[in-house]
């Protein structure tokens, strides 16, 4: 819907900026917030590196494999104020590794 919902716990949650994580290219996934520390349930992913968002939104993941489901993804006609004009839905998603808390261990 592009509005989100709420988090896992009923409440925004604070954000986890990592430095060394960025918006440096096609796939990143993060979180959508409204502000500082104002996570709930809304995510984005990237189409092309986006340096302005580093330091602004909670990078969680990124997109390693079925990259033409993102391909079809950026071809969907929006509104003017860049939303859907028809509802997309992602019906699975397969977490293959998590290299962040690999990183961490």
């Amino acid at each position: 819907t592009g509005k989100g919902g709420t988090s896992i716990w009923g409440k925004p949650f604070e954000d986890e900026i990592k430095p060394t994580l960025k918006h440096n290219r096609r796939g990143i996934v993060s979180m959508a917030n409204n502000g500082p520390d104002t996570n709930k349930s809304q995510f984005f992913i990237t189409y092309s590196k986006q340096s302005h968002l580093d330091t602004k939104y909670t990078v969680f993941g990124k997109v390693i494999d079925g990259m033409e489901t993102l391909d079809a993804l950026e071809k969907v006609s929006v509104d003017e104020k860049y939303r859907p004009i028809q509802e997309v839905k992602i019906k699975s998603v397969t977490i293959l590794a998590n290299p962040i808390a690999d990183k961490e261990s």
